[in-house]
């Protein structure tokens, strides 16, 4: 059960929901028992033929039972569906609390469709672990156990039917189709994955699908999935009907044991025959409330895997933090030593043995070839990712003993790819900080060189927006975030160089006593920067200023004469 330990701990939470469910079940269940009993008596003793009045008090019990039968179980329903929308409320909750600081770097691990159907499906699933695991043992022990010691008053015999019926229905039936359970392997969780994600990926591509005419193999794949899914359901489905069914038939042989036994300890004298149609009606009645543990098994299967597929994701992502950035002299300050790094299930090396320093205030660009490692970097000092060996530090601190969210925000960002949020350009433009005014945002926009109104709409992932705008909204972003480390990945790859030169002529101005950090595959205009890192295949071959670099005529000097030769 270690699987279901979180969700336990956050279900018993709803103490007072959870005893009146149990309560008002209770209630529910002796009713209904004793209006079938009550009724039975009163058939029996209603041939006899005996004065009206002495039928009348049972009449009015009958009418009372059936009064807080309908009471306990609306009262029942009302509390444990209330008790179960809470506990799923707090399962989404928590599973958020956790998963949100791992949020940059869990898509490394998982894709977003899988994602989607952990968080949405697995979650709705966990609903059923109250309603269907949790609840109804409780209930029918109690109920059962308080059947046994009334009929036991009648007759002892007929008592151990019914409870050997109990053990029966209520545990060796459960028992044995969650061994079954558990040999199958429930893998519906799995394929509405592998369904989810297939779907995400096929809407996501459907453009470039088109275009490339590769349609009609993604719709196979995504009828594929969807048929596995279908193919799962059903044999958890036909899994429920068999233990249901075999459920409903030892109680039904149960009540024909009751009455065989009842009507044979009638013949002896030992029971008395009015009590015999009573004692049929309960056992009939009774074993309404097994019903549920039928398809505990699969419920109890289904629950696992859910709280499995949710909670193993933050547990694999868990890394403790213990500091805040210390920021008291400034801009921040970052040394690499003898870091290795390579993204889950590749072979290849990211980075391999980095090291570098780069001072606080200082200005340092990293640049070389496409894959060489320049992103990677920067991903590390963003806390996205993680070293393999070797250590990140901020300010002397292990990244690793950093709170993420301390490192973002003390930090102006553009990546490569930048969200867009649908709404108007001021909305995307707000959530660099809190108590922008609208002159603040104009003005960011002009340092950016777009001619934009604030109230222009933005389509989703902005896609009214080319890759220049796109890139100099972003760019406009960090400029009114205003914090003291500039962490750049290409920013300007698609913007033309008058606006490129005009932007950085900007960006040094703002941040003169700043740490930049700048990715860039173009040489051109790193004549301001301090230092220059130049990667290839995950490793600093070169460290130096601009003027170094160029004296030295190695790597950085050959890659400038070949993009001087391109561009003349």
């Amino acid at each position: 059960m270690k699987e279901l330990r979180e969700v336990i701990h956050l279900v018993v939470k709803e103490k007072r929901d959870i005893v009146l469910s149990v309560l008002f079940g209770f209630l529910a269940g002796m009713s209904a028992v004793g209006l079938f009993a009550s009724s039975g008596y009163l058939i029996s003793r209603a041939a006899l033929i005996p004065p009206l009045y002495a039928l009348t008090v049972m009449i009015a019990f009958l009418k009372l039972f059936g009064f807080a039968r309908a009471l306990g179980r609306y009262a029942e329903r009302y509390f444990s569906h209330r008790a179960t929308f809470t506990i799923l409320s707090n399962i989404r909750l928590a599973f958020y609390k956790r998963l949100e600081p791992h949020a940059p770097r869990i898509f490394r691990r998982y894709r977003s469709g899988d994602l989607l159907a952990r968080i949405v499906g697995d979650v709705e699933s966990l609903q059923n672990f109250f309603l269907r695991v949790y609840y109804p043992p409780v209930v029918l022990v109690i109920i059962f156990l308080a059947t046994i010691v009334f009929t036991a008053i009648f007759s002892l015999p007929v008592a151990l039917v019914l409870l050997g019926g109990l053990v029966v229905t209520g545990l060796f039936i459960p028992s044995w189709y969650a061994v079954k359970q558990r040999k199958l392997g429930s893998r519906v969780r799995t394929a509405r994955g592998a369904l989810s994600t297939e779907a995400t990926e096929f809407l996501y591509g459907f453009r470039d699908l088109k275009i490339y005419q590769q349609l009609e193999g993604r719709e196979n794949s995504l009828r594929e999935a969807a048929g596995t899914y279908i193919h799962e359901q059903e044999r958890d489905g036909k899994a429920m009907l068999a233990s249901l069914s075999w459920n409903t038939g030892v109680s039904l042989i149960v009540s024909w044991v009751v009455l065989g036994v009842g009507a044979y300890l009638v013949a002896r004298g030992d029971l008395n025959g009015l009590f015999l149609a009573m004692l049929v009606m309960i056992s009939l009645t009774v074993f309404e409330n097994a019903t549920p543990m039928a398809v505990l098994p699969s419920h109890l299967d289904d629950s696992k895997r859910a709280a499995e597929r949710l909670f193993t994701i933050t547990e694999e992502e868990s890394v403790p933090t213990t500091s805040e950035l210390n920021v008291e002299s400034g801009a921040p300050a970052i040394e690499f030593e003898h870091v290795d790094y390579t993204f889950p299930n590749e072979e290849r090396k990211a980075l391999s043995d980095v090291s570098l320093s780069i001072p606080a205030g200082s200005k340092t660009a990293i640049v070389g070839a496409s894959g060489s490692g320049k992103s990677t970097l920067l991903q590390l000092m963003l806390h996205f990712q993680l070293p393999d060996q070797g250590s990140v530090k901020v300010n002397g601190v292990p990244i690793e003993q950093v709170k993420e969210e301390s490192v973002w925000a003390r930090s102006n960002v553009v990546l490569q790819e930048n969200h867009y949020f649908y709404g108007t350009i001021e909305e995307n433009l707000a959530i660099a900080r809190d108590g922008l005014t609208q002159l603040e945002m104009k003005q960011a926009l002009k340092d950016v060189g777009l001619d934009f109104s604030l109230e222009q709409v933005v389509l989703e992932k902005g896609e009214n927006l080319s890759g220049g705008e796109k890139q100099r909204l972003a760019i406009a972003r960090a400029f009114l975030k205003g914090e003291k480390w500039w962490m750049l990945d290409e920013p300007t790859s698609s913007v033309d160089a008058l606006t490129e030169q005009s932007i950085y002529k900007r960006l040094y101005q703002k941040a003169e006593r700043d740490t930049i950090i700048l990715v860039s595959h173009r040489l051109s205009g790193l004549e301001k920067m301090d230092q220059i890192i130049v990667m290839d295949q995950g490793m600093v071959i070169e460290t130096g200023s601009y003027e170094t670099l160029m004296r030295k005529r190695g790597h950085f000097y050959e890659w400038k004469q070949v993009e001087k030769d391109i561009f003349l």
